[in-house]
């Protein structure tokens, strides 16, 4: 089970992978909102039961019935891959029926240290990737996420249809995706260093730069990057989440913030960049399989503060300014060296 958000949830997915490659006799039923369904297609042995937020499952007496619902399904075990409240009642209810339980170990304590402004603990902490592995390892199936199983983590490259190839054209440049995006202000690359970037690529005619974001302003925001550049293409708005999916799996890098854009791409095996602001990859939250030298980070020397969040929902004084430590050239050496290995 695991609910929200995004990145959260895409998260899960290299562990599933893993999971059902290793041990293909287990039938996993992924609990979450329907939106996030596409994530799971195509996993074998993996199916998807949508949690109903407003109606069914709404409230405590929709848990009860969605224990009831999950019990039909003969489940002999309950991975809780989100602990909060709601999570914790379906767990606590699966585990006084008898059934075996384990839950994700977030890690608050480690996470404050390594975020506190004084006294700050500035070191590697466990990857959400490994959380949740030790998660089943509890359940009694050790999850193997080392680079021996990388391979099989992986799907294969989606076959583009005819909507996306009619906006994308045939792919015989690079392929760059660029999420400028995320929640929280703090973690937004600013959009004059952004631009500058975008620019700089597309003077390469062999790249094709494509911006991924969603809603009317991102949309404005995207078209203005864009700037009318005849090999950088604004796709928000014009992809089902679907087809989104399909044309992310097809890219030869992305650049991302500290945003769901970096774990959907990583989870289908691409190459992520990603930048960093108030918040750190030490942090267990970089995207899965990447090198710490894509992780570009604000200079720590000039912010000896950071990282001041984990979620970057936490601003502090005087650090409004820290992702411009990080060069535009900075970034587009980075992703070029990618698109040469």
């Amino acid at each position: 089970m695991r609910l929200s958000a995004m990145g959260d949830v895409a998260m899960t997915v290299p562990v599933l992978r893993a999971f059902t490659f290793q041990f293909p006799e287990v039938k996993i039923t992924v609990i979450s909102r329907p939106f996030f369904k596409p994530f799971f297609d195509g996993i074998p042995n993996v199916s998807f039961f949508a949690f109903d937020e407003k109606e069914r499952h709404k409230g405590f007496l929709g848990l009860l019935r969605l224990f009831q619902d999950l019990k039909g399904l003969h489940i002999d075990a309950f991975a809780d891959l989100h602990n909060v409240l709601r999570s914790k009642i379906v767990r606590s209810l699966f585990a006084l029926s008898g059934k075996k339980t384990a839950s994700v170990n977030k890690g608050r304590a480690e996470k404050t240290a390594l975020t506190q402004l004084e006294n700050k603990v500035f070191k590697q902490l466990p990857t959400m990737f490994e959380r949740h592995s030790n998660v089943f390892n509890e359940l009694g199936f050790t999850v193997d996420l080392s680079s021996r199983s990388i391979g099989t983590v992986f799907p294969k490259k989606a076959v583009l249809d005819s909507e996306i190839i009619r906006l994308t054209g045939d792919k015989n440049q690079k392929w760059i995706g660029i999420a400028p995006f995320a929640q929280y202000d703090s973690k937004v690359y600013p959009l004059d260093l952004m631009q500058k970037v975008i620019n700089q690529l597309a003077k390469n005619k062999d790249y094709k730069i494509l911006l991924f974001g969603g809603g009317k302003k991102e949309i404005e925001i995207l078209n203005s990057l864009a700037n009318n550049k005849e090999n950088v293409i604004n796709m928000a708005g014009q992809l089902k989440f679907q087809q989104e999916l399909q044309l992310i799996s097809n890219l030869d890098v992305m650049l991302s913030m500290d945003s769901g854009n970096a774990h959907i791409a990583a989870m289908l095996g691409v190459k992520v960049i990603t930048l960093w602001g108030a918040t750190h990859p030490f942090a267990g939250f970089s995207p899965f399989n990447q090198p710490l030298e894509n992780a570009l980070v604000s200079d720590r020397n000039l912010y000896p503060k950071l990282p001041t969040s984990v979620y970057g929902n936490k601003k502090v004084e005087g650090y409004e300014d820290a992702m411009r430590t990080i060069s535009p050239d900075k970034v587009v050496s980075t992703i070029e060296s990618q698109l040469i290995v």
